[in-house]
């Protein structure tokens, strides 16, 4: 993945928008740790409307991929300050959001982003039950077919009736 995002880098190299850059989290621990960064390589893009530690990038990691990603997502995007790359439902939200005190917009940001962690836990939660019931499983058939397996090739071993004899 290293050549590709140095390569996306120098793609990007004297943008007045976009910035692509790596920190190295075995050196800048604190702003890993900072940042949500747990696992490495972890890709991480801000902008307006990203969380204030950022947001993951979920997506491929070969040149193509990142680099669509970065011309269609880095840079400016529809919110207040750039109104003219909005659609109308994006204004409609931006109409509604901006309705609000304050006060309020912070209130729902944490509802949704708690929201957010909740659905992720619970997500985490069902894979690991749905991970140990699958070692179980595996384990389960494992062991029928170790019971099994020896006396079926015996048994298989005899061609027609009549062989009953050793």
């Amino acid at each position: 993945m290293k050549p590709d995002w140095d390569r996306l880098a120098k793609e990007f190299d004297g943008s007045k928008t976009v910035l692509i850059a790596d920190v190295d989290c075995t050196v800048e621990k604190a702003v890993c740790s900072q940042y949500g960064v747990r696992g490495y390589p972890t890709i991480k893009y801000f902008s307006g409307s990203t969380a204030p530690e950022g947001d993951k990038y979920e997506g491929g990691r070969d040149f193509n991929s990142l680099k669509k990603f970065a011309s269609e997502s880095l840079g400016p995007s529809c919110g207040n300050d750039y109104k003219d790359l909005c659609n109308e439902e994006q204004l409609a939200i931006l109409i509604e959001a901006n309705a609000l005190s304050p006060a309020e917009r912070e209130a729902w940001i944490a509802e949704q982003s708690a929201a957010l962690e909740n659905a992720d836990k619970t997500f985490k939660s069902e894979v690991d039950l749905l991970q140990a019931k699958y070692k179980s499983l595996t384990e389960e058939k494992d062991a029928t077919i170790a019971a099994i397996t020896p006396k079926l090739r015996l048994y298989r071993s005899i061609k027609e009736a009549g062989h009953d004899e050793l």
